[in-house]
């Protein structure tokens, strides 16, 4: 009896331990069924969801997240366009000799500010010399045809003389002297003084100076080696006439005027602002784009803006009501942007689910696109289609942003 009665105990030990076994496999199965919702709480005790995020009334009173709603503000209606940053064709220049010769020295490096008269480059050239003899040589012939001029001239007034001989004189004393002139222009375009030859300082060098004010760019050409008329050896560009080349489409052409007030963003400045005007629209079309080139002053140009650059240009064309959130419910990761709304369906599935919990606000990043920015306030068009009640984050997004992609890839 004691055999069987110690037989049944253990069936039954075994019977209840199948039972546990049983509802323990079940939970697991459970917990890695497709679909289910993951929570996992931070430090703060934010729960991040795979549909967004979930944070308590008293969570959010805590890091000072702010909901509101989308407003309307009459914001400055824009024309976007891009273009170039440039410079008139009179702020740059292109140095070159006159004539040929061996660069003997090289007095600027790329990068330098120069201004207008500054001596660049000194070139050697030994025809030069020849030049400056035949200059000294007409020079000197030119005193007696002169005084012979002079002599006719009082003949002439004291009616003695012949009549041809005073033309003669005449004729080669406005020759040389034209000839005399013809050379002092050669000699000052290649920086030599007349004066410095007729004393007796004839040289085999000349000065290369800067046309005008500005900044070295590329220099193309090295001590010691041969400088060709016609071929730039540096060049020089003055940026404080600098100006954006924007190009605009056909269907807002209509819409741009002189004068109209342009605000710039550079593609790799993004924080930096710009302001300029437009003062100048072409009347053709360019290269078949059906776009015109309109030209825009910058009004402050700073040392960073440099010739080339891409801009897009936000062409402040008249005012009309737009959705504006402030500047702070806007974040940045990865090259877009970003809001948060309150995603009312998870809010009301949760709590339909956990009744008995505190209420907590559910919330969803929502992909904008963002316009002109004015008195704190920026336009936004949200990329998908948002209830007209819908309630956004309008401060503390960053907060969130963190919390949503990881510390390494948040920007604001």
């Amino acid at each position: 009896m004691k055999v069987i009665t110690c037989i049944k105990r253990n069936m039954a030990g075994l019977f209840y331990l199948a039972i546990i076994l049983t509802a323990m496999n079940s939970c697991g199965d459970a917990a890695k069924t497709p679909g289910t919702k993951t929570e996992v709480a931070d430090e703060h005790g934010v729960h991040e969801e795979a549909e967004g995020l979930e944070l308590s009334q008293e969570q959010l009173n805590a890091v000072g997240i702010v909901i509101g709603n989308i407003a309307q503000k009459n914001l400055t209606e824009v024309v976007k366009s891009s273009g170039q940053l440039a410079v008139p064709p009179q702020n740059a220049a292109q140095i070159n000799v006159l004539t040929g010769g061996i660069i003997r020295k090289i007095n600027v490096i790329e990068g330098q500010r120069v201004r207008k008269g500054q001596v660049l480059v000194t070139v050697e050239n030994q025809d030069l010399i020849r030049l400056q003899q035949d200059y000294l040589t007409v020079k000197g012939g030119f005193t007696y045809i002169e005084a012979e001029y002079n002599r006719q001239q009082q003949l002439k007034a004291a009616n003695a003389g012949t009549g041809k001989a005073q033309q003669q004189a005449e004729a080669n004393y406005n020759a040389e002297r034209a000839k005399i002139k013809a050379l002092e222009r050669q000699l000052q375009q290649y920086g030599i003084p007349a004066s410095h030859i007729s004393a007796g300082n004839i040289t085999s060098q000349v000065p290369v100076t800067a046309p005008i004010n500005g900044t070295i760019g590329k220099i193309s050409a090295e001590t010691g080696s041969y400088a060709q008329p016609g071929v730039s050896i540096m060049d020089i560009v003055d940026n404080s006439k600098i100006h954006a080349d924007l190009i605009v489409f056909e269907k807002d052409l209509s819409k741009i005027k002189v004068g109209q007030r342009v605000d710039f963003q550079l593609t790799n400045q993004k924080n930096q602002q710009i302001e300029g005007e437009i003062y100048g629209i072409n009347k053709s079309f360019e290269n078949d784009s059906k776009g015109v080139v309109v030209h825009a002053v910058i009004k402050k140009p700073g040392a960073s803006l440099i010739p080339g650059m891409y801009v897009t240009g936000l062409i402040g064309v008249g005012t009309a009501m737009s959705n504006a959130l402030p500047v702070d419910a806007v974040v940045r990761a990865e090259g877009k942007e970003f809001i948060f709304i309150v995603d009312s369906a998870a809010e009301a599935a949760h709590q339909k689910d956990h009744a008995e919990e505190e209420n907590s606000v559910h919330f969803k990043k929502v992909e904008v696109t963002t316009g002109v920015a004015e008195l704190g306030y920026v336009q936004v068009n949200p990329l998908q289609k948002l209830p007209a009640d819908v309630k956004v984050v309008t401060k503390g997004a960053f907060y969130l942003q963190s919390k949503s992609s990881g510390p390494a890839e948040h920007s604001h």
